[in-house]
């Protein structure tokens, strides 16, 4: 029987194994007055009956039986996922050690020679059944507390999922892209990570836990953005070499925001790990010449090479204020044009052997009417009223 709420009305049902119908009297006339008593007269039957629900709490088996034995019974039992757990006592005639041995051994959790006394067999039968409602207490209260937990564990989820999100629409609303851009890359990157994961390379790297985190974490990209002045993030119109290296500090602050977060911890944070690799080095280039660091090649971790495709493939189909979006023929020219240079070369090869994906993922989260003016038009506006 499965584990189930015990209350002091529910009466233990025993069932009694033996090829002797007196026998089956006997031992159930000592135990009717406490158990409901089932019998079985051959191991055939015993195993049907265990099988079957309700359960039997406990089993009393005979030893020597015809065409199957008690200890091939036993054996069964035990073998079998649906009874494995319900205790067997063996009420057996044969009384040497060695018998007694191979009943504990094939899985019994007693063993009693027969002729046996009312007092003797009940003692032994409670104590079973005291144990087994131990186990199922404990069973019931493991399960109760694996659901608590985990229950616990997709609020906590949940409630990250939400500061993310936070996060990087404060950083949206310090720059022109939308919060299409953010659904879009993060997308793009559990894509990339799905497809890349098919090269034995990243086979082991690219976990599903990986990929959720890589998916929860790309959003936090640009989160640097904050610390970059309006003048520069706001200006309608490319960007002088001076303005383009202040803009470049956004990665180095986002990074080094999200390493004063991992400092406060008292543990390292897988999360929050993931978020500084991505936030300081994604634009980083394979072939050394990006920035903030300069790194080169798989110096760059690996999950800040997947956002960096990710982003720049969305910029590239995006309209910005000083270019027209790509049409999909050029992007893909110039990601592959790319390929050793701005780029993993296995990433490379991931995105091209995946390309309609990501234009479905474009296709389903376009961005918002420019027309209606949008966060940033409305945030502009906002301040321009308070001033007047």
């Amino acid at each position: 029987m499965t584990a189930e709420r015990i209350s002091a009305e529910y009466i233990p049902s025993i069932l009694i194994v033996d090829d002797v119908p007196e026998n089956l009297t006997i031992i159930s006339d000592l135990l009717a007055d406490r158990y409901r008593c089932r019998v079985a007269v051959s191991g055939a039957k015993a195993l049907r009956i265990a099988a079957t629900q309700p359960q039997p709490d406990l089993i009393l088996l005979d030893v020597v039986m015809p065409e199957m034995d008690g200890y091939e019974v036993c054996r069964r039992l035990k073998a079998d996922p649906l009874t494995r757990d319900i205790p067997v006592i063996f009420l057996t005639a044969l009384d040497k050690e060695e018998d007694e041995t191979q009943g504990f051994e094939v899985g019994g959790v007693d063993y009693i020679t027969k002729p046996v006394t009312r007092g003797i067999l009940a003692v032994r039968v409670e104590a079973q059944l005291v144990l087994l409602r131990g186990k199922r207490f404990l069973s019931h209260r493991n399960e109760l507390l694996e659901h608590l937990v985990a229950e616990r564990s997709r609020q906590l989820s949940s409630m990250q999922d939400v500061i993310i999100m936070a996060m990087a629409s404060l950083a949206e609303t310090r720059d022109n892209d939308t919060g299409a851009h953010i659904r879009r890359v993060q997308q793009y990157a559990k894509a990339l990570g799905l497809a890349l994961r098919e090269n034995p390379k990243y086979r082991d790297a690219l976990t599903d836990d990986v990929l959720d985190l890589l998916y929860k974490t790309s959003p936090l990209h640009d989160i640097g953005k904050v610390g970059v002045p309006d003048a520069i993030l706001f200006k309608p119109d490319r960007l002088s070499h001076e303005e383009f290296d202040e803009m470049k500090q956004h990665s180095f602050l986002g990074g080094q925001a999200l390493m004063e977060v991992e400092k406060q911890l008292a543990a390292p944070e897988a999360f929050v790990s993931m978020a500084h690799e991505i936030a300081l080095y994604h634009h980083e280039r394979w072939d050394g010449t990006g920035y903030p660091l300069g790194l080169k090649g798989e110096e760059i971790p690996l999950s800040a090479r997947i956002v960096a495709l990710a982003d720049t493939y969305d910029a590239l189909i995006s309209r910005r204020v000083y270019k027209p979006p790509y049409a999909l023929p050029e992007v893909r020219i110039i990601i592959e044009r790319n390929r050793g240079k701005q780029f993993d070369p296995d990433i490379v090869d991931a995105f091209l052997a995946n390309e309609d994906v990501f234009a479905k993922i474009a296709r389903k989260n376009p961005d918002p009417d420019k027309k209606s003016g949008g966060r940033r038009t409305a945030l502009r506006r906002l301040m321009v009223k308070e001033k007047e």
